[in-house]
């Protein structure tokens, strides 16, 4: 079974592929969507791209160091944090303004 297994495993090829998939939909869902919230989850598909990106090359360039895994772990922290950060001031701006709205949230005035 593991044979099996072994000669169906996807290649760098196949897991970059997935990488700059998974990228490009999260550039499309940044550049297309107007909801703040929609924007933030695009962002982390993205994020999730590149840490997704850093354990592929670390599996396939160097399997026994941990440079790509623990690259993938920093932007996973960072990723939450930036989440953290980003739904705050959305709603801190939803009590302010009622909408989430990037549109409508052109200038900071109070």
């Amino acid at each position: 079974m593991t044979e099996l297994l072994a000669r169906f495993a996807p290649g760098i090829a196949e897991w970059l592929t997935l990488c700059a998939v998974l990228y490009a939909i999260g550039l499309y869902g940044l550049l297309t969507r107007r909801n703040a919230i929609a924007i933030l989850m695009a962002v982390e598909i993205m994020l999730n791209a590149a840490a997704l990106n850093f354990v592929a090359f670390n599996r396939f360039i160097a399997p026994d160091a941990v440079d790509g895994h623990v690259m993938a772990i920093f932007i996973i922290v960072m990723a939450a944090a930036e989440i953290v950060v980003g739904m705050a001031i959305v709603v801190a701006l939803y009590r302010l303004r009622g909408s989430v709205d990037v549109n409508q949230m052109n200038s900071m005035k109070g």
